[in-house]
């Protein structure tokens, strides 16, 4: 496994575009899926919640989001073009992670989303580290998702996270404004 920092510092959006036909082994999904729950949560709420499509589940998924794409979209901004990639990105990824947030009411909801993300930043790095490209999508349809995949009242859909081998070189660091810009020392 390659150095945590090097993989942090290296870490980018892959999409599925560049996406290879290598399927992600189910042991290999668990396995990140299983570092994923070891972020951290206030009070142990463990807010996340993920649902995984692979196989006949990404033809569902793609059905799925673009039935939510159609009922969502005015007919005047309606784009069949926009359609057809919606499905295309879904197949054309080895697994597709739907992340939702489970608001416990023990601790205030943005607590509860920060955690999901930390779960889904694990998720990410684990899956660098592995040679999974990777990138998390939060169209504008998610508000339909919820209803739609009838999560429960408490839940609600985040985005999806899409997953696939790539034959794209190590990535550089990232082009980042200077830390300057985003620290100020208080000393």
């Amino acid at each position: 496994m390659k150095d945590i920092l090097e993989v942090i510092r290296l870490r980018r959006s892959v999409y599925p575009r560049d996406y290879t036909d290598q399927e992600i082994p189910r042991e290999t999904l668990e396995e990140l899926l299983n570092l994923a729950h070891t972020a951290p949560t206030h009070k142990r709420t463990q807010p996340w919640s993920f649902v995984v499509f692979r196989d006949n589940g990404k033809a569902r998924l793609a059905h799925a989001m673009a039935e939510m794409y159609k009922s969502t979209t005015p007919p005047e901004r309606y784009l069949a073009k926009k359609e057809e990639d919606m499905r295309e990105k879904v197949l054309r990824s080895a697994a597709v992670v739907m992340i939702s947030v489970r608001y416990s009411g023990a601790v205030p909801p943005w607590e509860e989303v920060a955690a999901t993300a930390a779960a889904v930043q694990n998720l990410w790095l684990a899956a660098s580290a592995q040679g999974i490209g990777a990138y998390w999508s939060s169209p504008g349809l998610i508000s339909a998702a919820s209803a739609y995949f009838d999560l429960p009242a408490n839940e609600e859909c985040l985005g999806f996270f899409y997953m696939g081998y790539h034959d794209l070189p190590d990535q550089s660091p990232a082009n980042r404004l200077p830390l300057e810009e985003r620290v100020r020392w208080e000393e």
